[in-house]
């Protein structure tokens, strides 16, 4: 258990999911910085929204302060990471309202704290949709440590919302102060990036936040070709979807295949729900926004196809991978297989055969190697 002291009183914070890492904490310095710098802006009765917040920190602080709050963001992750942090701090579980980034939030809120995500489209996006909902005059203050703060981010936060700030930094950590000093813009579309699947007609679309927007990623590129044909009934899952390219040529070899799509994005579960829909007009499949398979799958599966991530928000690891991994082993039936993608370097395939008992290489280029394996 970690805990941080604030202006409101201490908070009691975990990561979700639990990690092996005793350096990495629920809470970093812009965080702490957003929460102190909220005192200044508390006035009033309408509700703080605290957008992209990580792990809970910047919304049960709210909650201490006896604000209305409402958290706004994309991750089913950070979802959860609220729930469980509220219990920790004595608040009743979904005692904070979570609005899913396809959703705009309402009602109108007195103040905005927002951590500013890894991904600039996202950003654009978020503050594009509030333009819609917020009133001329309410602060909106964006966070990120330093390192990860992208030197365009305050042009975004001018053009979008009004005239910015950028506070001194403190312990590595930087503000972007503004207020929002625009006419509303009366309605908003999601600007969605599009390609090709290699030698298909299928397109895919891909909504801001979603993972390789612009372009396939390299590594699902070289899983495509090994994705096996004529499965019949089986049951299929994209896991980690993205875009949903994997589950989508899964679907075009194996016509009589069921699909399933899997991602913790609420944005990459839109995309993929929209590009299935527009490929194969008529057919079913179905989605989960989750982390994982944690919740599991109504059935056992024959298939799951991951290209999974290497990294939570900027933390570089494997954890979320071997989890992946367990969660499909467990989530398999006798026979079934799981095909993956991953960097040479990763070392996937000791992972694997720690939990399948064997690994069979089904591709390799000099980055990158495509590895399935059975569950005995």
């Amino acid at each position: 258990m970690q805990t941080c002291d604030t202006p409101f009183g201490t908070l009691s914070v975990e990561r979700y999911p639990p990690t092996r890492n005793p350096t990495l904490q629920a809470f970093d310095a812009a965080d702490l910085y957003l929460i102190q710098e909220s005192a200044e802006h508390l006035e009033g009765a309408a509700p703080v929204l605290v957008v992209n917040d990580q792990f809970g920190a910047l919304a049960i602080a709210m909650a201490k302060a006896g604000r209305a709050v409402l958290s706004w963001g994309d991750s089913d992750m950070a979802r959860r990471a609220l729930e469980a942090n509220l219990q920790r701090n004595g608040l009743p579980g979904r005692s904070i309202a979570f609005v899913d980034s396809q959703t705009t939030p309402h009602p109108a809120p007195g103040l905005v704290l927002m951590r500013v995500p890894k991904s600039l489209s996202l950003f654009e996006d978020q503050l594009s949709r509030l333009t819609t909902s917020i009133p001329n005059g309410c602060p909106v203050i964006c966070g990120s440590m330093l390192k990860h703060l992208p030197p365009t981010a305050g042009n975004l936060l001018e053009r979008l919302i009004g005239p910015y700030q950028a506070s001194l930094a403190w312990k590595k950590a930087r503000l972007l102060r503004s207020s929002f000093s625009q006419e509303p813009q009366v309605r908003y579309t999601p600007h969605a990036t599009a390609y090709s699947l290699p030698d298909r007609a299928a397109e895919l679309h891909n909504l801001p936040g979603v993972f390789a927007r612009e372009r396939l990623d390299i590594g699902t590129r070289v899983l495509l070709p090994e994705i096996p044909k004529d499965l019949q009934n089986a049951l299929i899952v994209d896991l980690g979807c993205g875009n949903g390219a994997l589950g989508i040529e899964a679907a075009l070899r194996n016509p009589q295949a069921r699909v399933h799509f899997v991602d913790e994005s609420f944005a990459a579960i839109a995309s993929a729900r929209l590009n299935f829909e527009r490929s194969f007009p008529g057919r079913e499949a179905s989605y989960s926004v989750a982390d994982g398979l944690v919740d599991g799958l109504p059935e056992p599966a024959d298939l799951i196809l991951c290209n999974p991530p290497f990294h939570q928000q900027q933390v570089v690891g494997d954890e979320i991978a071997v989890r992946l991994f367990q969660q499909a082993h467990a989530a398999l039936k006798q026979g079934g297989r799981l095909i993956i993608v991953g960097n040479r370097h990763l070392g996937y395939h000791l992972r694997l055969r720690k939990l399948f008992g064997s690994v069979q290489q089904l591709a390799a280029t000099p980055k990158f190697v495509v590895l399935a394996a059975q569950r005995r």
